[in-house]
């Protein structure tokens, strides 16, 4: 399922575009300039050019809007360029989801204008995967979707554009973890392993797969797990799922990063590169909706982000908690602001 959501890009508060504007932060990028009244120059938030004195900026929300009030855009960063890449981007991305075989990197580049290199690395600071790798996503989701529509594995694999059924549970496996008919019958032929564990922010369910972990909750049980894959065969964990557990509660107890962890799930090619994203932000840091809706190069989908953060399946592991509004405040969580905030205050270094 394709997830959009057509709000108006919105300016960051002051504080926070400043801040960006001195951690040089891409993420911005196309969000708003940054205009230099003492220079008359409009910038990139990324501009690698020396920082100017604070009193001096104001920030607009479009290019157009800086050179309405007298400014010119800056000749290193090239803040106009932006929406150019923006525009290379959804072209690209139209051709690859139309596409039925694999589009080479040189097509796309020759259709958008740019060299092959430069795209790559203008595509993949945007979107967060490589055009090849956002093809295979997209042909993964639409077999995902027509399976979950009733259609045969074999119906599915043709329909999502694979030569052969081969390419398909080879692709399957890379990024699904569970096979595609498993995906399709709930977990059919899977077995999760799982345990309830007392922690000091309440009983935690935790269970995995072979791959690694597909669910990690708070104050829920196995009948929960029946209920999202009733078809798997449910074991409580023994002796060989000790270690794993021990580094999951380890993670929740002394939060920090916990990316070497291994994680089993499953998303549209949006969610999950929204739980990437989600899992790039250091420990004591925060990061608002919007700013991960630009991250993932889709700054106008913030209540996409904003439910994409809610659809996360792996509490902690990957640190939706992180997330907050624009102003500052926490925002919703699924197990309540009380662990969301006794999270973020642990992983801030205030154990008092």
């Amino acid at each position: 399922m394709e997830i959009r959501d057509d709000a108006e890009p919105v300016l960051p508060d002051a504080d926070t575009a400043w801040r960006a504007v001195l951690a040089r932060d891409r993420s911005f990028d196309g969000r708003f300039v940054t205009g230099v009244h003492s220079t008359g120059i409009y910038c990139r938030p990324s501009c690698a050019a020396r920082h100017p004195r604070r009193e001096n900026v104001r920030f607009y929300t479009s290019a157009e809007e800086a050179r309405a009030a007298g400014l010119r855009p800056c000749l290193r960063c090239k803040p106009d360029d932006v929406a150019r890449d923006e525009t290379a981007i959804a072209r690209a991305i139209a051709i690859l989801r139309k596409a039925e075989d694999a589009v080479p990197l040189a097509e796309l580049a020759r259709e958008t204008g740019y060299s092959a290199s430069h795209f790559q690395r203008v595509f993949k600071r945007a979107v967060g995967l490589s055009p090849a790798q956002f093809a295979r996503a997209m042909r993964i989701e639409r077999a995902g979707n027509v399976l979950s529509d009733g259609a045969s594995v074999t119906e599915a694999v043709y329909a999502a554009g694979y030569g052969a059924p081969s390419r398909f549970y080879e692709a399957g496996r890379e990024r699904l973890g569970m096979s595609p008919s498993a995906w399709r019958n709930g977990g059919l032929g899977v077995t999760i392993r799982w345990a309830v564990v007392p922690t000091s922010l309440g009983a935690m369910l935790v269970a995995a797969t072979d791959r690694g972990v597909c669910r990690l909750a708070f104050d829920e049980g196995p009948e929960a797990l029946a209920i999202r894959f009733p078809r798997a065969s449910l074991e409580e964990g023994g002796p060989d799922f000790a270690g794993l557990l021990g580094e999951v509660v380890r993670a929740v107890e002394q939060p920090g990063d916990s990316r070497a962890i291994p994680l089993d799930v499953q998303g549209t090619a949006f969610q999950e590169a929204v739980w990437r994203e989600l899992r790039r932000i250091p420990p004591g840091e925060t990061r608002s909706y919007a700013e991960i809706a630009a991250a993932v190069g889709k700054p106008g989908a913030v209540r996409a982000a904003g439910s994409a953060n809610g659809a996360n399946n792996v509490a902690v592991l990957i640190p939706c908690h992180r997330v907050i509004r624009s102003d500052g405040s926490l925002g919703g969580y699924a197990y309540g602001l009380e662990i969301k905030q006794e999270l973020l205050r642990r992983e801030a270094g205030d154990r008092s």
